[in-house]
């Protein structure tokens, strides 16, 4: 298993949105917070960052009306346009095609901190352990598109299919950009979709094709050499997370560590097979926590949820070594102060939680 090559040993990662409007401070912060796992970040000031509409381009019957993005399967020359999608992708993994020169790299217009990611690497002053990319999961993705009518592409199986490819070369790609730098190289899928799985808004979708899509994008990073995770920053069943092939499970510990811990046997045995935890310790929800909250506190926290999951028989230095320590989600929507302070406690209560090994 890749997992068994690499412990993250309580280190710091973030979640990929900052509240700035320039790519180069965005990094700064990056580096400054968390330099042993960088990660690009977008910036959800740009209508183009934003966790659908970046990762739309490219994929087939992609039609834009004023501010609005979807895909036209009426349109003239759809069915010729998925062809030549499916032709591309096979063209791509066969190795006829350069998967640099294809719809399925992502472009500086549209994810610009990717680029300014890749300039901070080559300069760092140190080496880091590991680097960070991610990419929206594709039932997140998949039930946010929509085509013509309304309807969301997941309910289309082609649509589906098509979006949740394009999303696994998009993933493998970004892996390949990576491991040029010889490290680690860990690909988050952010499904925030999957809060409301088992709700009415999502009764007609199963925990199988789920997890198939789930499954899919995982596999194309695995196929490089890289490692996934899921962040979902809410509640769901976890039990659906862990049973996929995810290497990292990321989960708000801040608000929702009583919920998770619901699937004792589950997160057990995702545990004893070396895969690895990302506690989502530090608040991210409101501004209050974030003003209300020290690295006192939260170290605290950590070690209450750690000694309960130790009743699993996973002792504290093992839990450790399979952990990282991240903000609860993203920061986009704070302001600025607060998205800092955020990143400072995220690294405080990481070397704080270390030191005390």
């Amino acid at each position: 298993m890749l997992t068994s090559q690499f412990r993250p040993e309580g280190l710091p990662l973030l979640i990929g949105s900052l509240p700035v409007r320039d790519h180069e401070e965005a990094a700064r912060l990056v580096f400054d917070h968390t330099p042993e796992i960088p990660l690009w970040v977008q910036l959800p000031a740009y209508p183009e960052e934003g966790m659908i509409a970046q990762f739309m381009p490219g994929l087939p019957g992609l039609t834009a009306e004023g501010d609005k993005s979807f895909i036209h399967t009426e349109r003239e020359g759809f069915d010729e346009a998925l062809v030549a999608f499916y032709e591309e992708y096979m063209a791509v993994l066969e190795g006829g095609t350069d998967i640099d020169n294809s719809r399925f790299a992502l472009t500086p217009d549209m994810a610009r901190g990717f680029f300014t990611f890749m300039d901070y690497i080559r300069a760092a002053a140190s080496e880091p352990v590991a680097l960070k990319g991610q990419i929206t999961g594709p039932v997140t993705f998949t039930t946010a598109v929509k085509e013509q009518q309304g309807r969301a592409i997941f309910y289309d199986e082609q649509l589906r299919d098509a979006a949740v490819k394009l999303l696994a070369l998009k993933a493998r790609w970004q892996v390949r950009q990576l491991a040029r730098f010889n490290r680690p190289v860990i690909i988050f899928l952010d499904e925030p979709a999957l809060a409301g799985f088992g709700s009415s808004e999502f009764i007609s979708i199963s925990k199988a094709e789920v997890t198939a899509c789930l499954n899919e994008v995982i596999e194309a990073v695995h196929a490089e050499g890289g490692l996934t995770g899921i962040h979902v920053c809410a509640n769901t069943e976890w039990d659906l997370i862990i049973d996929t092939d995810v290497d990292i499970v990321n989960f708000d510990a801040y608000s929702y560590f009583d919920k998770f811990i619901l699937y004792p046997d589950p997160i057990r045995k995702f545990l004893e097979a070396g895969r690895l935890i990302a506690w989502g310790i530090v608040p991210t929800g409101n501004a209050e926590d974030i003003d209300r909250e020290t690295p006192e506190s939260l170290v605290a926290m950590w070690e209450e949820q750690a000694a309960q999951i130790g009743t699993l028989g996973v002792d504290r230095a093992t839990l450790l070594a399979q952990s990282f320590i991240t903000p609860s989600c993203g920061t986009g929507s704070l302001s600025p102060e607060h998205a800092t302070r955020v990143l400072w406690l995220t690294r405080t209560v990481s070397d704080r939680i270390r030191n005390k090994s």
